[in-house]
């Protein structure tokens, strides 16, 4: 399988002696993979997006894409010839062009009539047909995101650089753009990168999810090894609340509480019960930890416990 970008060893600081953005960050994306590269604000993740597209410049370290290398000690390639495709959080669509000639800026030097069905194809496929001579004040959020997805996807970009395209939008259309960006660059066997700060778009998005903290990468994995097999307790949390239980971190959905002792039960006291709709959040204090810690379970079938009485967890079979 042939490697559209690889990164190594790159590291960038914005001032000489300041801490590192990003650094000493190796990383190898395969043909068609799309990698959710999530983490919290000032992680460094946006810097290392900037760093592929060509609109910083590393300190150190190498980026290849494709079969050239575009930085590196000696080497540079400005954005516009390394055949990436950038689709940022505000859309950065050109508001004087209608959407089609927004399409065709990026499909210089190919034949118009090529250019009209690429166009016509592209729309059909996001679900903007018709809309080829229309503005991008006249449409709404979600449809000016798809129509930036598009734009960057028409050239065939070797990689798609996807900076918070959803984070601007209500829960519910960014749900919906959510799945409809990823089945778009799946149709397309697109190699991809999202960066995002919400979990949730990484865990779907994903075929891998790498976890950014403090320039540096804490672990890349699927999204169920990151979720349910977190590297460390800062990568567990980050993901929704997560129980310390021995060298390992359980996940509430992932533990039951009973009333009475069962075999690899642990007990526990009770100490607040909450109604989160979807479940109850349960609030325990293991007996058997030192030092003394609190879990958090998720229940929908809770046995008739109040706070203050003992009960017993174990791991969901």
């Amino acid at each position: 399988m042939s490697t559209p970008l690889q990164l190594q060893s790159l590291t960038k600081r914005y001032t000489p002696r300041g801490e590192p953005a990003v650094r000493d960050v190796s990383l190898s994306v395969p043909a068609g993979e799309l990698l959710a590269l999530v983490g919290e604000s000032g992680s460094g993740k946006t810097t290392l997006l900037r760093l592929i597209s060509g609109l910083e410049r590393p300190d150190q370290g190498s980026i290849r894409i494709g079969e050239r290398t575009v930085a590196a000690p000696g080497a540079w390639l400005p954005p516009e010839a390394r055949n990436v495709g950038m689709v940022f959080q505000d859309g950065a669509l050109f508001p004087h062009l209608t959407v089609a000639r927004n399409i065709r800026y990026g499909l210089r030097g190919i034949p118009k009539t090529r250019q009209t069905e690429k166009i016509d194809t592209l729309l059909c496929l996001v679900g903007l047909d018709g809309f080829q001579h229309r503005y991008p004040h006249e449409l709404s959020g979600g449809e000016r995101q798809r129509l930036a997805v598009v734009r960057a996807l028409a050239p065939e970009p070797a990689v798609v650089l996807l900076d918070e395209p959803f984070s601007s939008l209500d829960p519910a259309l960014r749900r919906s753009l959510r799945t409809d960006i990823h089945r778009i660059l799946r149709e397309l066997n697109t190699t991809a990168i999202l960066v995002t700060h919400d979990t949730d778009d990484a865990l779907y998005v994903g075929d891998r999810v790498a976890v950014f903290r403090n320039g540096c990468i804490e672990q890349i994995d699927s999204p169920a090894n990151v979720y349910h097999h977190p590297v460390n307790g800062y990568v567990a949390r980050l993901f929704g609340n997560a129980n310390a239980v021995g060298a390992h971190w359980i996940r509430p959905e992932d533990m039951e509480l009973l009333a009475a002792y069962a075999p690899e039960t642990h007990p526990v006291v009770i100490q607040e019960i909450r109604d989160a709709g979807r479940h109850r959040e349960i609030l325990v204090t293991p007996q058997e930890v030192t030092p003394p810690d609190t879990w958090i379970l998720h229940d929908t079938n809770t046995p008739n416990l109040k706070p203050g009485n003992t009960g017993w967890v174990r791991l969901k079979p």
